[in-house]
């Protein structure tokens, strides 16, 4: 009997950063985070298809107190839609067996047969 379920899911990811790989990274190092909120035990998320919503550059300028030094600064945004395929455990399926045992932090006192 299999206790994994692999499911394919949508999920939908933004990222900022200040190069184009920073803001990929970013989008996809957030993947994780939102299977996480909805799904048991994962074993493994594996990307299946990757499609862009919006990518856009901004572009500013930069100066010291107001006059000096002016540069160009640019950042990166990306919003991605990702078809993941999770594989997860089922934790409803698994049947665990009870088991008593003693208090492991109790103290053994030599005279008396209970502990405390």
């Amino acid at each position: 009997m299999s206790v994994q379920k692999t499911i394919q899911q949508k999920v939908i990811v933004s990222g900022k950063g200040e190069t184009k790989q920073h803001a990929f990274a970013s989008a996809l190092a957030e993947i994780q985070n939102k299977i996480m909120e909805q799904s048991n035990v994962l074993l493994r998320i594996e990307p299946v298809n990757v499609d862009i919503l919006k990518a856009v550059e901004n572009k500013y300028t930069e100066r010291f107190l107001f006059f000096f030094f002016p540069r160009q600064r640019i950042s990166y945004e990306v919003e991605l839609s990702v078809t993941v395929a999770v594989t997860e455990i089922k934790l409803a399926d698994i049947s665990f067996s009870q088991q008593m045992t003693e208090d492991p932090n109790g103290i053994a006192i030599p005279f008396v047969t209970k502990k405390i």
